[in-house]
């Protein structure tokens, strides 16, 4: 009878186990920048590095440094994903094709792009307003390009830090394999800062 209680247990644990909500993340989807529906379902049992980024944006070298993580880790189980967006200095004025293209000649890139979004606001995307709702601003840590940050957010709005949407181009947000939010890093922190936390993960 003991025997048979503790098979009964073992096999409660394993449903409950296989039985966890999966991440929301994976029931939302976006379009790629070519117009096709992409469904983060796909990207379960990634881990995902998600930005929104821009091409004329003091940051947009970063995008060496993405395309860098992007190449060495996406055998192991990494994929870079960029959301253009317009909304931060309009420092993303060109088509998806204009962008691809500039991504490409100037920055090599091979990693996922998708359709140009907004992040914040009414009409900012699904998986934007998730991403800062799991992991809300906590601020631009220490040094000159955090201050000049700070400093020209808080002269257009004071009570800039309170609210946790993005704040410039070239905001990541770094998710495990079960589509948990696990770091974000603001656009003062570059991609080979991240690479201990993103190896960590796969």
């Amino acid at each position: 009878m003991k025997r048979i209680l503790t098979l009964v247990a073992v096999a409660a644990a394993f449903l409950s186990c296989n039985n966890k909500p999966m991440s929301k993340l994976y029931e939302m989807t976006a379009l790629s920048n070519k117009g096709e529906e992409v469904a983060f379902s796909d990207y379960a049992g990634k881990v995902l590095l998600i930005a929104n980024t821009a091409s004329k944006c003091g940051f947009t070298p970063q995008y060496d440094g993405l395309e860098a993580l992007y190449q060495k880790y996406k055998d192991q189980g990494l994929v870079v994903i960029g959301f253009p967006c317009d909304q931060f200095g309009h420092q993303e004025p060109g088509s998806n094709e204009e962008i691809a293209e500039f991504c490409r000649l100037n920055h090599g890139v091979t990693f996922p792009l998708m359709d140009k979004c907004d992040v914040n606001g009414e009409n900012a995307h699904p998986v934007f307003q998730w991403l800062y709702a799991e992991k809300p601003f906590a601020g631009f840590g220490e040094g000159e390009t955090a201050q000049f940050m700070d400093k020209m957010l808080s002269s257009q709005d004071p009570e800039y830090a309170s609210n946790p949407d993005i704040k410039w181009n070239f905001t990541k947000f770094l998710v495990d394999r079960k589509g948990n939010v696990v770091a974000r890093f603001e656009p003062t922190v570059a991609p080979e800062q991240m690479e201990q936390q993103i190896a960590d993960l796969l």
